[in-house]
């Protein structure tokens, strides 16, 4: 400790206290991770990039893309992490590098084993696309479970789905069907449990 600050110290003196620290930036939000996802695809869209790369591209943009919604409740996750560093880093740095690239260098020499900047490109989107399906699944798993415990709890309430469904309806709960009103005779020759005489029959 300075003699300066024991003495402020000793004499119950608050030194002046800077902040120092290192402030760091927010972390993006979902209107950043779209504005990211939009401007790569103008790059797969806009460049003279193989076709086997714009595919592969636009399956992690499309993936990503629909991930976002979720993002807020990620935050802090390793899930939420990924998303936000595929879209704003990974994917665009990636194909960013190989734009760089003279197109004969990038698609002839090899650079890692006998593998060219295409084919390592090519690969980097590949596992890109993996992660960001499993990503995706992890995302919506809950809500699946969800609709199959639902699904459940509908098909053990109203009864089995295969049958059509039963309300399980009480013997005192059963429904009244209305009958017709009786039939007037002021004669009293017609009863009720013997139908009337069809003309003919008493010749």
């Amino acid at each position: 400790m300075a003699f300066s600050a024991l003495l402020d110290r000793m004499l119950g003196r608050t030194p002046d206290v800077s902040d120092d620290r290192l402030a760091l930036p927010a972390p993006p939000t979902a209107e950043d991770v779209y504005a990211a996802l939009d401007e790569t695809e103008q790059l797969l869209t806009s460049s003279s990039l193989p076709s086997v790369v714009t595919a592969r591209g636009q399956r992690v943009v499309d993936t990503v893309r629909d991930t976002v919604p979720r993002l807020e409740k990620l935050s802090g996750s390793d899930l939420g992490y990924t998303i936000i560093a595929t879209a704003t880093d990974y994917l665009p740095e990636a194909i960013g590098g190989y734009q760089r690239l003279p197109r004969r260098y990038a698609d002839t020499r090899p650079v890692d084993g006998a593998k060219t900047s295409l084919l390592v490109l090519v690969d980097q989107l590949d596992l890109l696309g993996l992660t960001m399906d499993r990503v995706f699944d992890a995302v919506f798993r809950d809500d699946a479970r969800e609709l199959v415990a639902q699904g459940r709890f509908i098909a053990e309430k109203f009864g089995s789905a295969g049958a059509g469904g039963q309300l399980g309806i009480g013997q005192d709960e059963a429904p009244v069907v209305p009958q017709p009103d009786e039939v007037e005779d002021p004669t009293g020759a017609i009863s009720p449990l013997t139908p009337p005489a069809r003309r003919g029959d008493d010749q």
